[in-house]
């Protein structure tokens, strides 16, 4: 595209010139290859950029939702079938607790970091008068404020034991005493 920016030597017989004798002499022209993607920011690497980040921002709270529509009842069942203590079951109800603890850690953290960068990005593009992307920034501000607003309310509700995080507790006890049913019913049921 730019031939003087090519990374090439050539030798240049059209445009010589003379040497005190008179005698043309060759000019060494030297030519650097730029790409173009260095300066020109295409649509399809913004698109990416934004499909990336948006793809982040969706995939943190669907984890976060993801764990806690998952269902426990087999877990508590193979559990129950190892160990039939209720001790166990307390342990392990402890345990998903912790785990969904971590997970909103981890969702929090990603979201109050995300929450700077793009603070970041604000005051830098107000500067330079992008009024548009400015916008655009404070929207995607706004979404992750309301994905950490739901995701306080359910550490909330996950310390008070109630809400949404309820339902991975309850299907784990369910399975836990279909455990327990199972081994009553094959160990001493079956007998009569």
């Amino acid at each position: 595209m730019w031939k003087f920016f090519k990374n090439e030597s050539k030798l240049n017989t059209d445009m010589s010139t003379q040497n005190l004798d008179g005698a043309a002499v060759p000019r060494l022209e030297t030519v650097i290859d730029i790409p173009e993607r260095l300066f020109i920011e295409k649509d399809e690497v913004v698109d990416k950029v934004a499909k990336s980040s948006s793809a982040k921002i969706e995939s943190n709270i669907e984890q976060l939702f993801d764990f806690l529509d998952r269902n426990h009842e087999t877990k508590g069942y193979e559990d129950a079938l190892m160990n039939p203590d209720f001790s166990h079951m307390e342990q392990n109800i402890l345990a998903l607790k912790n785990e969904l603890a971590r997970n909103i850690r981890r969702v929090k953290t990603f979201y109050e970091d995300f929450i700077r960068e793009i603070d970041f990005h604000i005051d830098s593009r107000s500067r330079g008068g992008l009024v548009d992307i400015v916008d655009e920034l404070k929207m995607k501000r706004s979404i992750a404020e309301s994905h950490i607003v739901k995701v306080i309310e359910i550490e909330e509700d996950a310390a008070n034991d109630r809400g949404d995080s309820q339902g991975m507790i309850i299907s784990y006890t369910r399975g836990f005493k279909n455990g327990l049913s199972a081994i009553s019913h094959h160990s001493i049921l079956k007998r009569f």
